[in-house]
């Protein structure tokens, strides 16, 4: 898988790029506007890291550039710029996700590694996962031709879990990815818990083998497959 990292923080980069190239993907970098412009007009990449603040210009028009040229790689947004406005606006252009500085390494490689697998979807509105059949545009989980009915967050926290599947997910990424920014402003995680709690006892309830989500005790919980 090829990432490109447009991020001018030369120790930031530096740490990024070394971290994914020990995940075993191809990662490049790129420091400012005018070479990430180059890099995205040349190349094709699976996942873009996209810095917003640049030296010589705005990342957000990068993003405009990417999309006018119809390429669907996936980005992801690395910003300390937080106000909602930067972010909402990301997003409509066609900005897949959104991290704000400082992050863990590991919440980050959670993150590529959810996106690449949902373009990985794109083809496929039907996945299947350890007998679930998931249909992503309805929305629907079946067992055994039974539905599963969820939550919205349930539902979330199911395909967020199989999009990362035989990997270990925090339990900070999993609170992040289920509220957002919200995350940082709870006292705690329990709710991650909880919704992991319901979601396994209505597989088990529908016949499912509970042993798919494996809890790792102090560090998150990992979908086997």
């Amino acid at each position: 898988m090829k990432i490109l990292l447009i991020e001018d923080e030369a120790e930031l980069a530096q740490s990024i790029v070394e971290y994914l190239s020990k995940q075993d993907y191809l990662c490049e970098h790129a420091a400012t506007y005018n070479n990430a412009i180059e890099r995205i007009t040349l190349y094709d990449y699976d996942c873009i890291l996209l810095d917003l603040m640049l030296p010589d210009g705005d990342g957000l028009s990068l993003l405009e550039t990417l999309k006018k040229e119809k390429k669907k790689t996936g980005v992801i947004i690395i910003s300390a710029k937080g106000s909602l406005d930067d972010r909402i606006k990301g997003i409509h252009i066609g900005a897949d996700d959104y991290l704000s500085k400082p992050f863990h390494m590991s919440e980050l490689g959670v993150r590529i590694y959810a996106l690449i697998r949902r373009a990985q979807y794109s083809s496929n509105n039907i996945i299947t996962s350890n007998g679930l059949t998931i249909n992503l545009l309805s929305k629907e989980v079946f067992f055994n031709e039974e539905e599963v009915v969820l939550t919205k967050k349930e539902f979330d926290l199911l395909l967020f879990l199989i999009g990362n599947k035989n990997r270990v997910v925090s339990k900070n990424a999993l609170a992040e990815h289920l509220s957002g920014d919200m995350a940082d402003m709870l006292d705690n995680q329990d709710f991650v818990y909880a919704h992991i709690k319901n979601l396994k006892g209505k597989l088990y309830k529908a016949g499912h083998n509970n042993d798919s989500i494996k809890t790792i005790y102090g560090v998150g919980y990992k979908w086997i497959e």
